[in-house]
């Protein structure tokens, strides 16, 4: 097994530890570096790991460097780190919008540097995370690094670095459209007569249902929808509805503007 050094220990730090301890990871090759009293004693609690407030130290031995730290601080975290890296080390940012020509010019461009964006249902290991390496990852440091996000959910190599962007309108932001969506149906049931915890309770049981019907059937979501749409039902009636309220351009533009922001963020780092 590979050590794993996780530069920061917040919430996604703590989920991806989990996730790997629970696959089988001994904790003996997991640490973690941390400025927090109260974030490394939560991780010493919950995980019995190594925790720390030294960077440098934390990665000294490590084989793989996961940085989950805030976009704004990333800079000079992955600066002082650069002399401290083990020789062939691969490097993980999640940082949103860091761009790897940043991350390169930071850690110097021969380092292996993998771009990740994972989303907040890893915190329940039903997370959905794109990747994208630059090209001094070796294919043993993708499976490394494949098996640390696998163990929160399900993994996607990305093809080229613009397509993070997309991934994080689609994935990283996705969570919050659902929400949005549970939200108004919510309302909506309970102004037309249900009770607000029934209405809960069946709002987040049909989308639980929908997505395991969605994940499971050999055809796909379009032929779905088209079978649950009786010809001149309820359902029917409301898709009607949405449609003439243009659902589908709305989503593509709120779509389009999240990846909007991420290209932003990206040349703000350029």
């Amino acid at each position: 097994m590979n050590s794993i050094a996780f530069i920061g220990g917040g919430n996604m730090a703590s989920c991806l530890i989990g996730g790997l301890l629970a696959t089988g990871y001994r904790r003996e090759q997991l640490s973690v570096s941390d400025p927090g009293d109260g974030a490394r004693r939560n991780l010493q609690e919950q995980h019995q790991i190594t925790a720390i407030n030294d960077n440098c130290a934390a990665v000294r031995d490590a084989d793989v460097v996961v940085l989950a730290v805030k976009p704004q601080l990333i800079a000079n975290i992955a600066e002082d780190l650069s002399a401290a890296l083990k020789p062939g080390c691969a490097v993980v940012s999640i940082a949103a919008g860091v761009p790897l020509s940043a991350l390169e010019g930071w850690l110097g461009d021969d380092t292996a540097i993998v771009r990740a964006m994972p989303n907040t249902p890893a915190m329940v290991l039903t997370g959905a995370t794109g990747l994208f390496a630059n090209n001094h990852v070796s294919s043993p440091q993708r499976q490394t690094i494949e098996q640390i996000f696998n163990a929160v959910g399900c993994v996607c190599w990305l093809q080229s670095e613009k397509q993070v962007d997309v991934v994080t309108a689609v994935s990283g932001s996705g969570p919050a459209y659902f929400f949005l969506l549970f939200e108004i149906m919510q309302r909506a049931a309970e102004e037309l007569g249900l009770p607000a915890a029934t209405a809960r309770e069946l709002v987040l049981q049909t989308a639980r249902g929908a997505t395991e019907m969605a994940q499971t059937a050999s055809i796909d979501p379009a032929e779905l929808r088209r079978q649950v749409t009786s010809p001149g039902g309820t359902t029917q009636r409301a898709l009607e509805t949405l449609d003439q309220g243009g659902l589908e351009q709305l989503v593509k533009r709120a779509m389009s503007a999240a990846v909007e922001r991420a290209e932003e963020m990206s040349n703000d780092h350029a």
